[in-house]
C-alpha cells in the first residue's frame, strides 16, 4: 500500500533550520499503513532533508560548516545565469540531498534516541517548503 502526504514549512532566508520529527510523525500516525518506510522528499533546489540531533549548538556548527564548504557570498557562476544571488543554496542543497528514508514500526518511526527530521533551507529569501511524505508498507 502506498499513501503520499503533503507538509508546508514557511522558512526564513539564510540556513533555516526546522525540525519536522512531529509532522512526519503525526502523518504516519494517521496513516493506514502500520509499518514500512516514509520518504521524506522536499521539492525545489536550494532545500535538503536530513537527520541530526536537534539541539542549538550543533545546529549552530552545521551552519558554520555549510559556511565553509559553499560561502554564503561567495563567487558563483550560477549567478551569471539568472542574475540571482543563491548560488551557495544550489551548492548546499546538492550536498545534502533533498531527501531521506525512514522505516516506522506500529505507526512509530524508528529513529535513534536523539535523531530528529529536518528541513535545511538555503535560499536568500523567505518561502514556503512543501515536503511529500510517501508512505510504503503494509
Amino acid at each position: 500500500m502506498i499513501e503520499t502526504k503533503t507538509l508546508s514549512f514557511r522558512t526564513r532566508s539564510g540556513t533555516d533550520i526546522i525540525d519536522i520529527t512531529k509532522e512526519v510523525s503525526e502523518a504516519i500516525g494517521k496513516s493506514k499503513i502500520k509499518s514500512g518506510i516514509v520518504s521524506v522528499f522536499v521539492t525545489g533546489s536550494t532545500a535538503s532533508i536530513s537527520t541530526v540531533e536537534y539541539e542549538p549548538n550543533l545546529i549552530n556548527d552545521i551552519k558554520r560548516a555549510l559556511e565553509k564548504i559553499a560561502p554564503e557570498r561567495g563567487d558563483y557562476e550560477h549567478h551569471k545565469t539568472w542574475g540571482d544571488d543563491n548560488g551557495s543554496a544550489h551548492v548546499r542543497a546538492t550536498l545534502m540531498k533533498p531527501g531521506i528514508s525512514v522505516p516506522f514500526e506500529n505507526r512509530k518511526l524508528l529513529l535513534g534516541t536523539w535523531q530528529n527530521i529536518i528541513i535545511l533551507d538555503f535560499d536568500t529569501k523567505p518561502r514556503e517548503r512543501e515536503i511529500i511524505l510517501t508512505i510504503i508498507g503494509e
